[in-house]
């Protein structure tokens, strides 16, 4: 392990806080005149050029200005970087934005929720949306809607819920849609869409014996609902914010992130933490197209377990301060609306 001594780490840490700053390489007359570090520019160059032998400064050009290194970038957010605090205002509108988001289904609350996350981080957020397959049939209810229309509302023990319309040559009595939702949960209540096999529908067709109409519009009409949303969605918001950063505009560098962001697949295996809010930095994230891009994410719980992820992809010059605090606030607002939701 590389042994730094507090003059070099006051040294980086004022080249990473002033490239993230201003996006330019950071020179040693900078730093000696915008940071009171008591010492002067020529020991400040020969530092420097030591952080950079340490692999921590790269430099980019032949002038004198040095950039962080993924290996600095890390060493900061590891051990260096200081808690980011936000305003009064800014946590009351996470806040309220969560819980106005709240009244809708899991889903389209994690999706109404990270448009905000995307505009104040000002980076691209993206959503793992939870998927059916994993989850367990908690209810199904059927209701009439007119003389030919049922509908269909299943919840999933993840708080997904999903509706289907079924239509029906004539509608039945209230008392057989009573008994049609008893066998349905009887039977569905607590399986996976996995484990609904030819065996459980079977038992439903002999149980509903005497309606086949209805057994054979409600059941393939229950199939889709659920098929629908066997794949867990992958949610853009705020693909353009990462073109405010001057990183991208060299158009070879924003074709790459175009095409990073378009690869549905890729992104599910890029965005995955390892434990609560992971930062992963450049060639960390083992995609070439991600290899001069830092990504942030968490997972999101629901009953419990978890259910999803949103991350924030951007450039590796980040205010990881202020993104990390935002981020903590978000995540534990909206697992906090999630949870009681769960208990509602």
């Amino acid at each position: 392990m590389t042994i730094i001594d507090e003059r070099k780490i006051k040294i980086l840490q004022a080249i990473i806080n002033d490239y993230i700053l201003t996006g330019e390489p950071v020179g040693s007359r900078t730093i000696a005149k915008k940071y009171n570090l008591g010492v002067g520019s020529a020991t400040i160059r020969n530092e420097m050029a030591d952080l950079e032998e340490m692999g921590l400064l790269e430099q980019p050009h032949t002038s004198s200005g040095r950039i962080p290194s993924n290996k600095g970038y890390r060493l900061y957010v590891d051990k260096l970087m200081e808690t980011g605090s936000l305003t009064r205002e800014e946590e009351l509108r996470i806040k309220e934005y969560i819980l106005k988001s709240a009244m809708h289904e899991v889903d389209k609350v994690v999706k109404e929720a990270c448009s905000l996350l995307s505009e104040l981080t000002n980076l691209t957020t993206v959503v793992k949306t939870p998927s059916v397959k994993s989850s367990y049939i908690k209810s199904i209810q059927l209701f009439p809607i007119d003389n030919h229309n049922l509908i269909s509302v299943i919840v999933a023990d993840n708080g997904i819920i999903k509706n289907q319309i079924i239509r029906l040559s004539q509608m039945p009595g209230k008392e057989t849609i009573q008994m049609i939702n008893e066998v349905l949960n009887l039977r569905l209540k607590n399986l996976s869409i996995e484990q609904i096999n030819l065996e459980v529908i079977n038992k439903i067709k002999n149980e509903l014996s005497g309606y086949d109409e209805l057994f054979n519009a409600i059941l393939p009409a229950l199939y889709e609902a659920l098929k629908e949303s066997e794949k867990e969605e992958i949610i853009v918001e705020g693909a353009t914010n990462i073109f405010n950063y001057p990183e991208y505009n060299n158009i070879d560098k924003a074709k790459e992130i175009i095409s990073l962001i378009n690869d549905k697949e890729n992104l599910v295996d890029l965005i995955e933490p390892s434990n609560g809010i992971t930062i992963k930095i450049g060639e960390e994230n083992n995609f070439p197209e991600a290899k001069d891009c830092s990504v942030i994410s968490a997972q999101y719980y629901f009953n419990g377990r978890p259910i999803g992820t949103i991350a924030l992809i951007g450039p590796k010059r980040i205010n990881y301060s202020r993104v990390v605090a935002i981020m903590n606030k978000f995540m534990n607002e909206l697992n906090e609306s999630l949870k009681n939701q769960l208990l509602e």
